[in-house]
């Protein structure tokens, strides 16, 4: 790509330590018993923070690239990291859940969300005949980082308590982005490169209201809906599920957490590099289908270890496959020129995914309708999958295909 002169591979290095610190977040299920122990609040009350974190997370995505065209990636990711560690740091100050709320979940989520969609993007601008690759190793990076910081703020909750804990855990987080900010550089994406990579995708770049024009933007966002809201809620109940649908004690069911985790950091590694080669909407409709057969085995099965750790397994893994290749979809279907902005409107379907599938199950009443509803976007999202392609692609095909009959039929004569 003919961006300015540095060295891609010092960015990649950037771009993992800091999605390794953003990644940390995920630990939040550490500190929900614990705060309930130290302050007394509600279990359930605690357990909205992390609600609010996700959701603040996806809303920053909306404006990250405007302020990434103000002010540049490195002093971005900067800042980001300091508001980060800012809101870490005056949680472990916190003395009423108002305060976690404000500070947990929405500081540090939309801290992490501007951080997240614009080194990601970034990073894939650099590489654009390997976005699939590059994307998997950036939110593998993310997925590293919340499977290393379990063992890490489990230590510290152990060692420190809970409330100094969010002080050593945001010194850390802030120190790590900090540091990966200095090794990042603005990719440019120049005339010569957008050429290359219509060739391979897209005729042109898309604003984002050119974007919203687009039918194809709307049923991207059903398929990435439904992979988010499928790969949340099992995230958020993996362990419930353990103990009430498959039997297994809670010591065994544990274990589900530390499963979900390696198998949806595998996933965006190995489908993020896999959908270079066979194709993205491929890639996607597999894992929709995976997901699918999954929860209605899930619903419908009698359920015993094996198959149980199995079913959290796959849809793990295609959860974290889903959400890697995404961003080169967009890319794909919307160009480069405007990734961060394009990007961030999809991906709102991860903040309405983290809500809705809770919402669901508390209104329908539990597991078993809200992964028949899961089994049921799935389907449609596989349909989706299979039938989509860019703007003007389809059209352009049965163009060809039009011409290319009288042609036959004048050869044949």
């Amino acid at each position: 790509m003919q961006s300015p002169k540095a060295n891609r591979w010092l960015i990649v290095l950037g771009t993992i330590i800091v999605q390794m610190g953003l990644g940390t977040i995920y630990t939040w299920s550490l500190f929900n018993q614990p705060l309930e122990e130290q302050f007394g609040w509600g279990l359930s009350s605690i357990s909205i923070t992390f609600s609010i974190t996700s959701f603040a997370l996806a809303f920053a995505t909306l404006f990250a690239g405007k302020i990434q065209e103000r002010i540049g990636i490195r002093r971005l990711i900067l800042i980001s990291g300091i508001v980060l560690g800012f809101g870490l740091i005056m949680s472990s100050m916190a003395s009423s859940l108002w305060m976690i709320y404000l500070f947990m979940g929405v500081v540090v989520g939309f801290a992490d969300g501007t951080a997240y969609i614009t080194s990601l993007s970034n990073l894939i601008k650099w590489f654009p005949n390997h976005k699939g690759l590059v994307s998997g190793i950036s939110v593998g990076a993310f997925g590293s980082g919340s499977l290393i910081f379990k063992y890490v703020n489990a230590s510290l909750i152990q060692s420190v308590g809970v409330s100094q804990t969010f002080l050593y855990w945001g010194i850390i987080a802030m120190v790590m982005i900090a540091a990966g900010s200095f090794l990042l550089r603005e990719a440019v994406v120049t005339t010569d490169a957008a050429s290359q990579s219509a060739k391979k995708s897209i005729k042109r770049d898309y604003t984002v209201r050119e974007m919203l024009r687009t039918k194809e933007a709307y049923l991207l966002f059903i398929i990435f809906f439904t992979a988010c809201m499928s790969g949340l809620y099992l995230i958020g109940i993996v362990k419930d599920i353990g103990v009430k649908l498959a039997g297994l004690d809670v010591a065994t069911a544990a274990n589900a957490v530390a499963m979900v985790a390696i198998f949806n950091t595998l996933g965006r590694i190995i489908l993020g590099a896999l959908s270079d080669r066979v194709g993205r909407m491929k890639v996607v409709a597999g894992a929709i289908s995976a997901t699918a057969v999954s929860v209605l085995v899930l619903n419908y099965v009698q359920l015993n270890e094996l198959i149980f750790f199995a079913c959290v397994s796959a849809i793990a893994f295609c959860f974290g496959g889903n959400i890697t290749v995404f961003p080169a979809i967009v890319a794909d279907f919307f160009g480069l020129k405007n990734q961060s902005k394009n990007y961030g409107i999809i991906y709102q379907g991860f903040g309405l995914g983290a809500l809705t599938g809770s919402f669901l199950s508390a209104l329908l009443g539990g597991f078993h309708v809200t992964f028949l509803v899961i089994a049921v976007l799935s389907a449609v999202s596989l349909l989706i999958a299979v039938l989509i392609t860019p703007p003007g692609e389809g059209r352009l095909r049965k163009k060809e295909r039009t011409v290319a009959i009288p042609r036959q039929q004048h050869a044949n004569s």
